[in-house]
């Protein structure tokens, strides 16, 4: 069985950092994600999802990302039943963050308040791709001297 979900998309709210009661960070955000159709009367819609991130996820999240700031979000949907102050069900959908990265550009974010990132806290070392030892790989930049491209 597989639970994966990818979502790029811009905070709607700076993040919200907490700590449990043993000291383990949580911060929640909300992302405003375009939907890649329009609907019936020609206006793109927008899906508000709320995202909760653990560890130090969370702790990246709150020290790195703001209101506006795009995110890219690897995680899993999970659903929560609950009981309001009035005692009625409820049901909510989360997405869990496993990793979030930065969406945007440098220069982009210059243009939003002058923020210039760290590095993207992503997949622990050893998971993924990583180029051959001593910089050897199938594929090589074409430069402009190159000429044209072969397509």
């Amino acid at each position: 069985m597989l639970n994966k979900i990818f979502l790029m998309g811009r905070l709607t709210r700076d993040p919200e950092l907490r700590r449990t009661q043993s000291g383990t960070a949580v911060t929640s955000f909300s992302l405003a994600v375009d939907r890649d159709f329009k609907s019936q009367n020609g206006e793109k819609e927008t899906d508000f999802i709320d995202v909760v991130a653990w560890r130090a996820t969370a702790e990246f999240v709150s020290k790195y990302f703001t209101k506006g700031r795009m995110a890219v979000v690897e995680g899993r949907l999970q659903i929560r039943d609950w009981t309001d102050r009035d005692g009625g069900k409820r049901r909510t959908a989360e997405v869990i963050a496993d990793n979030v990265y930065f969406g945007d550009s440098r220069r982009d974010s210059a243009d939003n308040g002058g923020y210039a990132p760290a590095p993207a806290y992503g997949a622990p070392a050893g998971r993924g791709y990583a180029a051959p030892a001593g910089g050897h790989s199938e594929f090589a930049e074409i430069g402009e001297e190159d000429g044209e491209l072969p397509f």
